[in-house]
């Protein structure tokens, strides 16, 4: 049984992949997150909450005791953010990280050309490719809310194609992702529909 530690787990993508996890998996979640009663725990028997911000390492390392695979769905100052995650991985002893970015870090965007709001993206995701983990960095187009699983993956260097993807899609590639720790290990992967 794989036990998932999912940071920033009440993001819209983070509560969908929570969802596919328990309903396609017998997979334990802990669901870390500030304000942690934002959010019902809807299976007790397999989910633990943990009000925690990804900041404080102390807190953070406490909760990868005994996981298997981190899963970080976060925003804000992701540079920093990342940097304490691989600490706190280091510290556990844990190696399986999927990492959510975006599209266009690596001007990788046929006829786009992103400015400063990726820099928080790139920033976090160079910290990552620079560690020793088992990452996989997923760099989605924009979500949306189609029901179908249905999507592509351009690596690294490669150009991105589409622009969006569905919300089921990405949940649907990080659940392959976190029940299989070899799949795309230290990869960077662009995501959108096919």
């Amino acid at each position: 049984m794989t036990n998932i530690l999912i940071l920033g787990a009440n993001g819209q993508l983070a509560r969908n992949t929570t969802r596919m996890l328990l309903d396609g998996t017998d997979a334990n979640l802990t669901l870390y997150l500030r304000r942690a009663s934002r959010l019902a725990n809807l299976a007790p028997e397999r989910v633990r909450i943990v009000d925690g911000d990804v900041l404080d390492t102390a807190v953070l390392r406490l909760a990868m005791a005994k996981q298997d695979v981190v899963y970080a769905n976060l925003s804000g100052d992701m540079a920093r953010q990342a940097r304490s995650i691989v600490d706190a991985m280091h510290a556990a002893g844990l190696k399986r990280l999927i990492f959510i970015s975006s599209m266009g870090i690596y001007g990788e965007v046929p006829g786009e050309k992103y400015r400063s709001v990726l820099d928080p993206y790139r920033d976090s995701a160079a910290l990552i490719e620079q560690s020793d983990l088992d990452y996989t960095i997923l760099r989605p187009g924009w979500f949306t809310h189609d029901a179908e699983v249905n999507y592509q993956l351009t690596r690294k260097g490669e150009p991105f194609k589409g622009h969006d993807v569905s919300l089921n899609s990405l949940s649907d590639l990080i659940v392959k992702l976190a029940s299989d720790p070899a799949l795309h290990a230290r990869q960077s992967l662009g995501v959108s529909s096919s």
